[in-house]
C-alpha cells in the first residue's frame, strides 16, 4: 500500500508490552510519531529506541506520543522495555499487517523495516521515511523539526 501524505493515517488496534489494546484513534489531539524497528534486542534497533529513550522530554514538549512497533510478541517487548528502561509504548504487530499496510515491511525477511511516521492531532500523515537498509538510523533532526511546525 501506498500512503499520501495529508490524508488520514491508516487507523490500526494493537496490544502493548503491557498486553493492553491500543489504537492510533487514542492519540487524537496528540501528535504521534511511529516508530516501526525490526526485532527488538537487536544492536540499531536498540541504539534507535535508546536515542528516542534519552530526548523524549523533547517529544512531551512538541505533544508527541511515540509508538515503537514491531514484529515481536507482546512478552518479549515487555522485556525489551524493562532491560531498555523505555519510556514510550511498545506494540506488537505479530500479524505483519499494520507495518504491510504502512509500506514498512520486509517479506523476504518477515520483519518490519526501519520506518518512521509523523500523524498529526487530527490522524493526517505529515510524515513518511522508509528505510531499505536496516542499519540505517531515522532522521531525527527532521523528526523534530517537523513536529516543531506541527505545534507552531
Amino acid at each position: 500500500m501506498t500512503l499520501t501524505l495529508g490524508e488520514i493515517a491508516p487507523e490500526f488496534s494493537l496490544f502493548s508490552s503491557e498486553h493492553k489494546k491500543v489504537n492510533l484513534t487514542d492519540y487524537r489531539g496528540q501528535n504521534v510519531v511511529i516508530l516501526f524497528f525490526p526485532l527488538a534486542f537487536t544492536r540499531v534497533c536498540t541504539a534507535e529506541l535508546c536515542t528516542i529513550r534519552d530526548e523524549k522530554s523533547e517529544y512531551d514538549t512538541l505533544n508527541a506520543q511515540v509508538l515503537g512497533i514491531s514484529v515481536n510478541e507482546e512478552k518479549d517487548l515487555e522485556r525489551f522495555k524493562s532491560e531498555q528502561n523505555y519510556n514510550f509504548t511498545l506494540l506488537s504487530d505479530i500479524k505483519k499487517e499494520v507495518c504491510a499496510e504502512y509500506g514498512a515491511y520486509f517479506f523476504d525477511h518477515g520483519v518490519s523495516k526501519r520506518a518512521t511516521f509523523i500523524v498529526d492531532e487530527n490522524g493526517i500523515l505529515r510524515h513518511a521515511e522508509i528505510l531499505e537498509n536496516s542499519r540505517d538510523l531515522p532522521d531525527f533532526i527532521t523528526l523534530k523539526k517537523i513536529l516543531t511546525d506541527l505545534t507552531n
